[in-house]
Order: C-alpha cells, then structure tokens, then sequence
C-alpha cells in the first residue's frame, strides 16, 4: 500500500512542478490560474496540518506569488513521503475541523487519496485556463 501511495504522491508532485513551470517559463499569469494553483498547494499543506496535528501557515483560498509555487510544492512533496514512511497503518484516522469548524475523521489513506484527486481536478481546470490564453498545458 505505501508504494502506491508513495507513485501517487510522487505523480501528483511531478505534475504540479510541470504546471510550475507553465506560469514560470510560460509566463501564464492568468489571475484565476493563480488563485487555483494556489488553491491546490494550500489544501495539500492544510491536509498534512491535519494528520500532524499543527496548525496551518496557509489559508485554503490563499493567493501565492508564482515564485513560491515551486517552494511550497517541494515542501508538501517532501512532508508527504515523511509522513508515508513514518505511518505505520494507512488506516489509523486523523480527527480534524474543517475550515468551517466542522468535526470530521478520516483515514490517513483517504486523505492522500484526496490530495491527489483534488490536486488533479484543479491541475485540469488550470489546463483548460492556460488553453484558452493561446498557450500549451503541460502533459501529465
């Protein structure tokens, strides 16, 4: 179970660093890419925040500079595979608030299930954005 989580996580930060490069060397600086892209590294650290019982630095619909992307994806990647290595029982539950304060639960393997199919749903709806500015989406 963790090498297959370990692929997810490790195609899930692949494409995001594609996508990285697509505002970067692309010059994609369409506003509503950004606040997407944001959007997906943010919940990644947010879900980590959870399992590891620590308050987030970032807000879920908080906007970074594309300069940082890079960082804080490479941070997430690197929490994440800690945190794979470190658990020993994909199935113990973390207890966590939502953003709204609602109590929720959920296994450690559902939530880097989550990440990587949140991560991918929005990575397509920034494709869709970088297609409509005139410019290529990366390949993932």
């Amino acid at each position: 179970m963790h090498a297959l989580f370990n692929n997810f996580l490790e195609y899930n930060h692949h494409a995001n660093q594609l996508f990285v490069k697509s505002f970067v060397n692309d010059e994609f600086r369409e506003e509503k890419g950004i606040k997407l892209f944001s959007h997906i590294i943010n919940a990644h650290h947010i879900w980590l925040a959870r399992i590891n019982h620590e308050t987030p630095l970032f807000d879920v619909w908080g906007i970074h500079v594309v300069n940082s992307f890079s960082k804080v994806n490479e941070e997430n990647y690197r929490q994440s595979i800690k945190l794979l290595q470190k658990e020993k029982d994909m199935g113990s539950i973390v207890e966590y608030s939502n953003t709204r304060g609602q109590k929720y639960q959920n296994s450690v393997q559902e939530i880097f299930m989550h990440v990587v199919n949140h991560s991918t749903y929005h990575r397509g709806q920034v494709a869709r954005l970088i297609r409509e500015s005139g410019l290529e989406p990366p390949k993932t």
